[in-house]
Order: structure tokens, then C-alpha cells, then sequence
């Protein structure tokens, strides 16, 4: 039985804990400052983390040795990546990793790479990423837009891929990837109409931390699924 505390408690922290009681989660509670949550409750639950890349940095220690698994949608820090995923395989703590939890996010980075295996054969495009995010968005560009451009650069090294970033409004999120050729462009795009799926994605990632060990993106857990 999976039981879940969040860490963060803001506009995704409360959809999260609405999807639960949806999907008949149990629900432990939830916590600004997840490195003082109760070391008993945590060692039962998964911790779900949302807040910031400031945040992340500071906790990642204390949810790899406190609790039983983590499903990280927090971006902004991936240039500690090795060192935060050497930490829970130390600890012996599951975790989960996405850029995004989207499942339509999920189908547009496996088409962006189907893609430019087929135009890095064909030579003479150019790819690019126009990502528009709300206001409140920290990191830019965001960490969907840097793992569709590492998408792309499995395949197409040359010319690198650029990003632009548009922070305006409330705009749950949108990107675009773009090909440009002499003769054509190719543009594939995915729009959010809110924050909802990448929550229902987090509560169906911690879903599957039963029985889970190791480091794993969604990405990779979800296409694998048979």
C-alpha cells in the first residue's frame, strides 16, 4: 500500500492532494520544510516534491534518507544530477525523475526523437524550442525544453538545438519543437491546459514505487510498460 506526503505545498502540492483522494491514495500530509517531517511517517511514505530548485538542493539529502521512495518533479537542478542520484543509490531509496509527468509531454518527446532520426539522415535542418510558461515559472529554459533538446541531439549534433523562453500570465505550459529545412519545416507541439496532468502523472509515478529500487525517469518507466 503506497501512502504519499508532499513536500511543497502550492498550486501543484493541492492538485496533487485532490488526485489522491481521487485514486483512493492514502495521504500522510504534507510539508514546507520536508527535512523536519516526522522520521517515522516518512520511512512508511512516498515523498512527492514540487518546490523549488533552491529547495531541492537543500532537501534531497533528507528525503533519500528519511523516507521510503521520491518522485521528484521539482526541475532546475540537473547540473547536480550525478551526485543526487549517487545519494539515493547509497540510501537505498527509489526514485523517480521527469522533467515533466505529462503523458502527452511523454508521446511528444518519444515523436521528437522519431523525428530527427529521420531528418538527421536527410540532413539540412535546424531544430529549435519555443517553451511559454506562467510568470511564476523560476528556471528558464525549463526542464522539459532542455531534455526535448537533448532529444534532438541524439540525432541531429549539428546545428545545436535553440531554445527560446517565454514567461507571460498563468500559461500552464506549451512547447514547441521546430525542424527547419530549405524546403519545409516540421513543427510538433505540446499544449497544457493545466498543471493537472503533470500531477496525475506524479501520483501514477508514485504508484509504481511499489516494489521499485534504483533510479528511474518516468519517461523510461513509462515506454517500457508492456
Amino acid at each position: 500500500m503506497v501512502k504519499v506526503v508532499i513536500s511543497g505545498y502550492g498550486k501543484m502540492g493541492r492538485m496533487i492532494e485532490g488526485i489522491l483522494g481521487e485514486k483512493n491514495v492514502e495521504y500522510a500530509g504534507w510539508s514546507e520544510d520536508i527535512a523536519a517531517f516526522d522520521k517515522a511517517v516518512a520511512s512508511e511514505c512516498v515523498c512527492i516534491d514540487f518546490t523549488t530548485p533552491d529547495a531541492f538542493r537543500a532537501n534531497y539529502r533528507s528525503i533519500a534518507e528519511n523516507f521510503r521512495a521520491a518522485v521528484v518533479g521539482t526541475t532546475g537542478w540537473y547540473d547536480i544530477k550525478d551526485e543526487v542520484f549517487a545519494y539515493f543509490e547509497k540510501c537505498g531509496t527509489p526514485l523517480i525523475w521527469a522533467s515533466n509527468y505529462s503523458i502527452g509531454v511523454i508521446a511528444l518527446s518519444a515523436a521528437v526523437e522519431k523525428a530527427a532520426s529521420v531528418l538527421a539522415k536527410a540532413g539540412g535542418y535546424a531544430p529549435y524550442i519555443v517553451e511559454k510558461h506562467h510568470i511564476h515559472k523560476l528556471d528558464a529554459p525549463s526542464g522539459t525544453a532542455l531534455t526535448l533538446a537533448a532529444d534532438v541531439e541524439k540525432h541531429i549534433g549539428e546545428p545545436r538545438t535553440q531554445i527560446a523562453s517565454i514567461r507571460a500570465s498563468e500559461i500552464a505550459g506549451i512547447h514547441t519543437v521546430g525542424f527547419e529545412g530549405l524546403n519545409d519545416r516540421l513543427t510538433l507541439e505540446h499544449e497544457a491546459f493545466s498543471r493537472r496532468g503533470l500531477a496525475e502523472g506524479a501520483v501514477t509515478a508514485a504508484l509504481m514505487t511499489e516494489g521499485l529500487s534504483g533510479v528511474h525517469n518516468f519517461k523510461d518507466l513509462i515506454l517500457s510498460e508492456k
